[in-house]
């Protein structure tokens, strides 16, 4: 094989060719979202500018190999940690409270998201940990396992804490996601993970059987607040709280479920849904072009996720593995967190659909996982030619 033909197959095309057609939705979804006047930006153009930004972030970072990103981790880590202190102790006027959150560094023509980009810091920190952990323990024991588990956990717990001072239920939930997809790829025993995962169903059930049933408890001992259970509330029976905090839910369920198979077709809408370009992206896809169009959407997601789990299988660096299984749970918590939301099948949570909704930080902060994944099939695919020969 010759020297060109092999750098040219160092690009990911398959990977290039499902960002195309999620780009292509994400722009069409966007711009018919918009026709509602609810505001007067254009918010595809705005994204078509953060896709091209965010081909940048890949350009930037596809050339650094694996010692590099591990040399680096530490360094991304604290600097995410860094940027999440200074959101808290940050003026009013460079972090404004938007939606009672104060997570946004808003500065003149851009605002910045950190905790987008914290995410993915954490995905490439847990990876140099959990080799690290390996080399320096070849022979695995319940003592070196239980170690890692409090090392993984203890580094989540760090940024977690501070975007909870946000607060931000949503990223929080996002990065518990990745703690957990990266624990279970690590190696741990599941004599210990099984009897913790247990406890945590055990006590997200008795959680929610207080709120539904015995709320005054939660209200006298740990001081929750009645109001704060009107999510839950209009997640269970969103019809009874129609004018008020289950508004979205039943506007979203009417869109997706007046679209039926085929959809009204491009540009025609009759379900005003607010933020429709952002978190319910999915309510306008479903309602345009129905069962179909949304099973596509779905597909592309399916074809990204299988995608990565093929190359974290194929790659014969633990390291890459690892990140992969971190980007792996970061996009399909997102993908079904947010179409569960618009479906009614789960709470709603203030997280938009990779690569489609609208948003700067969000989309460059998965233009940055991806371009991790570009870098790997980059940096290695050159060493796997005899396996496709």
């Amino acid at each position: 094989m010759t020297s060109h033909n092999q750098n040219k197959s160092r690009i990911d095309y398959n990977l290039v060719f499902i960002l195309i057609l999620l780009f292509l939705v994400s722009c069409i979804s966007i711009y018919s979202a918009q026709t509602t006047g609810q505001y007067k930006d254009n918010f595809m153009i705005r994204q078509i500018v953060y896709y091209i930004i965010g081909i940048f972030i890949i350009l930037g970072v596809i050339r650094l190999d694996s010692d590099q990103l591990l040399k680096l981790s530490w360094y991304v880590y604290g600097f995410g940690l860094f940027l999440l202190v200074l959101l808290i102790i940050a003026p009013y006027s460079i972090a404004p409270v938007v939606n009672g959150a104060k997570s946004w560094f808003v500065l003149p023509g851009i605002s910045i998201q950190p905790s987008e980009f914290v995410k993915v810091f954490l995905i490439v920190t847990l990876s140099r940990v959990l080799v690290d952990h390996h080399q320096k323990n070849p022979v695995k024991s319940t003592e070196s396992d239980l170690i890692l588990l409090l090392k993984l956990g203890g580094i989540t717990a760090v940024p977690l804490l501070l975007i909870m001072q946000q607060p931000d239920l949503g990223t929080g939930l996002v990065l518990i996601s990745i703690l957990i997809g990266m624990i279970f790829v690590s190696g741990i025993t599941w004599r210990i993970l099984l009897p913790i995962f247990g406890t945590g169903m055990a006590l997200i059930s008795a959680i929610l059987y207080l709120v539904l049933w015995h709320p005054q408890l939660l209200e006298k001992y740990l001081g929750v607040k009645q109001y704060q259970f009107g999510r839950i509330y209009s997640w269970l029976d969103p019809y009874t709280y129609e004018s008020s905090t289950g508004f979205h839910l039943t506007k979203s369920l009417l869109a997706i479920g007046s679209g039926q198979t085929g959809g009204k077709g491009f540009g025609y809408r009759e379900v005003y849904l607010p933020e429709s370009h952002t978190d319910f992206i999915f309510s306008v896809i479903g309602e345009e072009f129905g069962f179909i169009g949304a099973s596509i959407v779905v597909s592309l997601f399916f074809m990204l996720i299988f995608h990565i789990t093929k190359l974290a299988l194929e790659t014969k660096i633990p390291f890459y593995s690892y990140m992969c299984a971190g980007v792996i749970s970061m996009i399909t918590f997102h993908v079904f967190q947010n179409i569960g939301m618009t479906i009614g099948l789960l709470p709603i949570t203030g997280i938009p659909l990779p690569f489609i909704s609208y948003g700067g930080s969000s989309l460059m902060g998965n233009m940055l996982a991806v371009g991790l994944i570009f870098s790997i099939y980059f940096n290695e695919r050159h060493y796997m030619f005899s396996s496709y020969n």
